[in-house]
């Protein structure tokens, strides 16, 4: 598993009703650990611009089928044998923005 990998993994909604197969970007792939920190993308578009979300073209490098939205916000530490596969890579100019938009988050 590589960093900015774009993953499948089973993602559960919040209330833990049930889950869904969705893609999500490896953030950390934590050497050395069986987890890895990912952030989860969604396809549903959002009508206005949140401080925590950032618009990703789908492309046939990254595998994502539609344009979709990365849900910064939704980050979460998973073990490695979790993912299903990975579809693609994010872009190097997404990467950027991911990046500050994390740092953001935190700062």
């Amino acid at each position: 598993m590589r960093k900015w990998a774009i993953v499948l993994i089973p993602f559960p909604f919040t209330d833990l009703s049930g889950q869904k197969i969705r893609p999500a970007i490896v953030v950390n792939e934590l050497t050395g650990s069986e987890d890895c920190i990912v952030v989860f993308i969604s396809s549903v578009k959002e009508t206005t611009k949140r401080k925590y979300s950032m618009n990703v073209k789908a492309t046939s490098a990254n595998g994502l089928k539609v344009d979709s939205v990365v849900k910064v916000s939704k980050i979460a530490t998973l073990q490695k044998k979790s993912v299903i596969g990975e579809i693609g890579m994010l872009g190097k100019t997404d990467q950027m923005a991911l990046r500050g938009a994390l740092q953001n988050m935190f700062l």
